[in-house]
This record gives C-alpha cells, sequence and structure tokens, in this order.
C-alpha cells in the first residue's frame, strides 16, 4: 500500500510541475517546429508519456529534469519524423507571434545543430543554470559548456554576416 501512496505524491508532483511549466514547455517546442498547433502536440504527448510513466521516475525530487528530458525527446522525435516530410516546415505560420523579436537571431539560432540550440535557448531564453542543462541533457558538464561556447561563436558569427 506503501508503494501507492508514493505513485501517487509523484503523480501529483508530475502534474504540478507540468501545469506550472507548460509555458516554456511550449516556447521550447515553437521554436523548433514555429507552428503552435505542432508545439502544442508535441507538448501534449510529453504530457501524457510523463503521465502514463510516472513509476518510471524513481526520485521524485528529479522531477522537474525528467520532464523536461521527456518534453525534449518528443521535440527531436517530432523533428526527425519533418525531416522527411519536407513542407511542413516551408510553410510556417504567418498569424502567431514568436516569441522570438528579433527575426535574424531566431535565423540564426535554426543553423546550430540541435544540442547546441536548445544549450542556447535553456540558458538564455528560460533561465536554467548550466548545471541543470548538463543534468536534463544526460551529459558532462564540460561537454554543455564546450557547445554553449561553440554555438555562441557560430552565432556570432551568423549575425554578423
Amino acid at each position: 500500500m506503501g508503494g501507492l501512496f508514493f505513485n501517487k505524491s509523484k503523480e501529483k508532483t508530475v502534474e504540478e510541475i507540468l501545469l506550472s511549466n507548460y509555458n516554456q514547455y511550449y516556447r521550447l517546442a515553437y521554436s523548433y517546429v514555429h507552428n503552435s498547433d505542432d508545439a502544442s502536440d508535441i507538448v501534449q504527448n510529453g504530457a501524457y508519456k510523463a503521465i502514463r510513466n510516472v513509476r518510471s521516475l524513481k526520485h521524485e525530487e528529479y522531477a522537474s529534469t525528467w520532464l523536461y528530458r521527456i518534453m525534449l525527446n518528443e521535440i527531436f522525435t517530432f523533428c526527425k519524423k519533418q525531416k522527411g516530410n519536407a513542407t511542413s516546415f516551408i510553410q510556417p505560420e504567418q498569424a502567431v507571434e514568436d516569441s522570438y523579436e528579433d527575426i535574424d537571431l531566431r535565423r540564426a539560432l535554426e543553423t546550430l545543430s540541435d544540442e547546441e540550440r536548445m544549450i542556447v535557448e535553456l540558458k538564455y531564453f528560460e533561465d536554467m543554470k548550466l548545471e541543470e542543462i548538463a543534468e536534463i541533457m544526460n551529459e558532462n558538464l564540460s561537454t554543455v559548456k564546450s557547445r554553449l561556447y561553440r554555438g555562441l561563436r557560430k552565432l556570432r558569427l551568423e549575425l554578423e554576416d
């Protein structure tokens, strides 16, 4: 019976984090897919998978990191599927206001690798610490730092052109 109580506690924690971070997850997804319906689908699929698999969360205190990993996986899975169907990226939504005010910055971000872009966005748009990003991405801190600096260098060169 104690296990059931623990799972209910994890479910409640996961649901609270999902609700409080929904906009962050959505912004992150939207920055990759540039379509509000697709971004919403990604977040909803991620939330569904998180709730369905809450038992696999071993330590409740890592729920936030665990959820970000799920959302990142959903984003990358969606993007991989879309690469086979290139027309979906050719027709971006015009009516939705992008969270990036600077169109040059958005275009420059799109030139980065998925990993570099994710690190830059989590660091500068979501105000996460590099240690948190390393944990979310399941990478060494030094790897995250080198990808961040390489990504920033690429952005600088791209924006200078």
